[in-house]
């Protein structure tokens, strides 16, 4: 069936071309150099550095009987020395610079940028023994400062200025160390030059630290397997399969963008590029069913960003948060998942309440919302079914032959790739649709699905690696990237040779070659603008380890919130959101983690609230991120704007409202760390069912929490119905708040009967200790809450195992320092132990036992229930 609309689409403001050069000066370099020459060095540089990657990451390392392994302190130089080199061939100076042209200035910049990095590589070993060791030469000093100026111009051209103003204010404030400007709370003697360039350029803990190391091992590869899906087609397939399945809908369109953004966010490492890909296509439709310029980009700019924050990239964050938190890839995934996933369910309730408030045609025949759900739900059942009955067949296949199971996983793969491809080849290719087109043809799910099968397969072995056999990112992706090669070289000869066009199959080989070459050389051109700002943020990085700054911003944030915990975490929620601006994702949570992580930790644990680090994590980077979305720098609602033609500050606050989810879950998951799966074992059936309920309950509080927020449920919300579903949705949530303050979770014991507790607690317990003494820095009197499993042993045995050192005196007990290198004294080094004023247990919590905190949902339902009661007499519209 097919709508004809009136009109065709109006009031954009870019042409295509615009748009795409839009996202080229913002990800890729918006140079286009009319020499011949310069363009071949700029996609030939790039094509190399794309192999060079490959090269590293090949995990066999077949190649070293003859050539040398380089180790992570040489390829990090040379991943930089490509990306500064890049990022000056391809990035104009200013608006106003020529783009067809490199100019002279811009050449010495190359050289001398590019020197300085490789600098780094080629003397490996003549730094370790003199600045690494602490004993830098005048000349590496110099190269370290002309380094740093380098790279903070070429992370001004490839990420706007935000990087490289934050990144120069962290170089004054670690050299200057006092001044007017600096409060005294973050003061310091200030580093000398030499300590300063040292630290940031020649060492490796700055500029060639663990975010430049991430970088080069994980994010790379990422980003090359996503561009060579896109170059496959894989993109188009999925904005098709989501217009097929949801474009028949209320608001179709809309659906249709988050679910496209949600797929394309899986491979894009970019809002900006995620927004202008299916924006094109999108925010055209969406107009034309009803939605305004401004919610039209809005939704589309929500469903973007929340790309950043979907498993299993996360905008690179996920590789960041395996080295920062020091936990495996997989658990980094087990916490965000539910998150990100009913954070994307709520966003399609969202679009689905605005469809009902302007009671939205579809386009073409409407179809159920319920039905579309049911199908979706059934399909992720039996593909669950089919992965978990794979992975029993694979482990029962190596139990009884192991050295054949590879060879034989190898050719099922290639039997099923070829058998989809052969499926994919009876349909005619899916071309790229025209949404301003007079006339627009939904395409029907059967016809669409087929046509791609095989751009799963690679998804599929990514998820293998990294879920089942528990190999590093890196090699994961390094195994679905080959996939990937072979694929864009072997699907056009193949489908020729199925339709009957053999005869053509070595001009498709080419074709497909082509393709291949193009998707490298995209793949490195988008990495430039993450190359340089992992360095640059490794500026950061360095000053926070070099200064105190990064341990004093706790006390600054407890005496502006004057000790109330949920102001802290607004505090530290603000301070995220304005340190996140202009800043890609991964420079993004690499500032805003480095800083305020540690500061919820410490806070949370001031106010006897145990904030796992996971959790922390994720609360800075779900705010940072949110500043792609909030004016007045939100890059993606600019590009949305350009896209829809609508007003960027009006799209960027519209944006932020339907984003009101994403900011409202970090509050959440502190308070309630099961939400991130915390404490969840997967490993058995017990867990995935916990998990599952949780799942569940979950997304059913986040349906509530969007209807409440966005004034509509069945029919148009009253206010006091808007707050009773806020509160049924707080309830779903966080039960556990209203069951503390009817039952405590503690009890409190005085310090004299430590050793009765812990010797009476079962295994598997937590004691809670209130540590009380002077601050190490200050002097001043501080408090933090130390959590003491306890595990299976007598007395002495669990004494020994926390760390703790005690002197019993009479009423008191008071703590020596605690055993080197156990956590206690990780937690506990900011106090001072050799002050005349001792450390001391102030207080032992022991857990006591509560009532099921889903006691809680029976009054919530009951609520809800009165909600549904009121607003059905006023419902005008069927609820789906």
């Amino acid at each position: 069936m097919a709508d004809k609309p009136p009109q065709s689409e109006s009031g954009r403001q870019f042409t295509d071309e615009e748009l795409q050069d839009l996202v080229a000066s913002t990800d890729s370099g918006a140079r286009n150099p009319a020499n011949r020459n310069v363009a071949l060095l700029i996609a030939g540089l790039a094509l190399v550095w794309s192999l060079f990657q490959l090269w590293i990451a090949q995990p066999q390392l077949w190649f070293a009987e003859y050539v040398k392994v380089l180790n992570s302190s040489q390829t990090r130089p040379l991943h930089l020395t490509f990306a500064i080199v890049l990022a000056f061939l391809a990035y104009p100076a200013f608006k106003s610079s020529p783009r067809d042209r490199i100019p002279i200035f811009d050449w010495v910049l190359i050289a001398v940028g590019g020197f300085c990095s490789f600098y780094i590589f080629w003397f490996a070993d003549t730094l370790a023994l003199t600045a690494r060791s602490g004993l830098p030469t005048q000349t590496q000093i110099i190269i370290g400062a002309v380094g740093l100026l380098t790279l903070l111009e070429a992370s001004r051209r490839a990420l706007g200025p935000a990087l490289t103003i934050v990144g120069s204010l962290f170089l004054l404030y670690a050299y200057m160390g006092q001044g007017w400007l600096i409060p005294n709370l973050i003061e310091h003697e200030g580093l000398s030059f030499t300590a300063l360039m040292n630290a940031q350029w020649l060492d490796t803990a700055g500029v060639f630290g663990i975010p430049l190391g991430v970088s080069t091992a994980f994010v790379f590869l990422f980003v090359l397997f996503g561009s060579l899906l896109d170059k496959a087609g894989a993109g188009n397939y999925f904005i098709k399969l989501a217009f097929a399945g949801l474009g028949h809908l209320r608001g179709g369109p809309a659906k249709a963008a988050v679910v496209g953004s949600a797929m394309t966010g899986l491979i894009s490492g970019s809002s900006i590029a995620n927004v202008v890909t299916t924006g094109t296509f999108t925010i055209p439709l969406m107009k034309r069913v009803g939605f305004s310029a401004e919610q039209a980009g809005s939704v589309e700019v929500a469903s973007s960003v929340n790309g950043q924050i979907m498993p299993p990239v996360m905008g690179a964050a996920a590789f960041l948060m395996v080295e920062f938190i020091g936990i495996s890839y997989v658990e980094v995934i087990k916490h965000a998942f539910i998150p990100a996933v009913i954070s994307y369910i709520a966003l399609v309730y969202i679009v689905h309440l605005e469809a009902l408030k302007k009671d939205m045609p579809a386009l073409g025949e409407a179809k159920s919302f319920v039905g579309m759900i049911v199908k979706f739900f059934v399909g992720f059942a039996i593909a669950g079914v089919a992965f978990t009955i794979l992975i029993y067949a694979v482990g029962a296949l190596k139990a009884v032959a192991p050295a054949l199971t590879g060879p034989l996983m190898a050719a099922v793969l290639l039997a099923v790739y070829i058998w989809l491809v052969a499926i994919a080849s009876r349909r005619p290719d899916l071309e790229v649709d025209d949404p301003n087109a007079t006339e627009i043809k939904l395409p029907e799910v059967k016809d669409v699905y087929a046509t791609g099968l095989h751009y799963v397969l690679p998804i599929v072995v990514l998820v293998w690696f990294l879920m089942v056999e528990r190999q590093s990112p890196a090699k994961s992706a390094f195994y679905a990237t080959s996939l990937m090669i072979f694929i864009i070289l072997t699907q056009r000869p193949l489908k020729a040779f199925f339709r009957g066009a053999a005869a053509q199959a070595m001009e498709e080989f080419k074709g497909g070659f082509q393709d291949l070459i193009d998707g490298l050389i995209a793949g490195a051109r988008n990495m430039i603008g993450i190359g340089v700002a992992t360095a640059a943020a490794g500026i950061i990085v360095a000053t926070v380890t070099k200064t105190p700054i990064g341990t004093e911003l706790a006390g600054l944030v407890e005496q502006l919130s004057g000790g109330v915990l949920i102001i802290m975490l607004i505090l530290v929620g603000l301070f995220s959101l304005i340190l996140g601006m202009g800043l890609p994702t991964t420079a993004n949570y690499i500032v805003v983690s480095s800083l305020m992580a540690s500061v919820v930790v410490s806070l949370g644990a001031q106010e006897g609230l145990i904030v796992p680090l996971i959790a922390a994590h994720l609360f800075v980077f779900y705010f940072g991120i949110m500043a792609d979305v909030t004016p007045p720098v939100g890059l993606a609602s600019f590009a949305a704007a350009a896209v829809s033609g609508g007003d960027p500050i009006k799209t960027g606050f519209t944006a932020f409202f339907y984003s009101l989810r994403t900011v409202a879950l970090p509050f959440l998951f502190i308070f309630n760390p099961t939400l991130i799966l915390y404490g969840v074992d997967l490993g058995t059936w017990q867990g995935v069912v916990q998990a599952i309920g949780v799942f569940i309950v979950a997304t059913f509080a986040m349906l509530l929490f969007a209807a409440a927020t966005q004034g509509y449920f069945l029919a148009k919300s009253k206010i006091h119905e808007s707050l009773a579903l806020l509160l049924v949705a707080f309830t779903l949530f966080v039960p556990n708040v209203w069951l503390n303050m009817l039952q405590p979770p503690f009890r409190d014991a005085p310090p004299a009967e430590f050793e009765q507790v812990v010797a009476d607690a079962q295994s598997g317990d937590a004691l809670r200790l209130l540590i009380r003494g002077p601050d190490f820095n200050t002097g001043e009197v501080a408090e933090t809450t130390l959590l003491m499993k306890i595990e299976d042993g007598s007395l002495a045995e669990r004494i020994t195992a926390s760390g703790l050192l005690l002197i019993p005196e009479g009423e008191t007990v008071r703590l020596d320092e605690p055993s080197f290198g156990t956590e206690t004294a990780e937690i506990l080094a900011d106090f001072d132990f050799y002050a005349d004023e001792p450390v001391e247990i102030a207080s032992i919590q022991v857990p006591q036992r509560q009532l099921p905190e889903q006691v809680f949902y029976i009054p919530a339902l009951l609520l809800l229930g009165g909600v549904i009661a009121l607003q059905r007499r006023r419902q005008t519209t069927p609820a789906f």
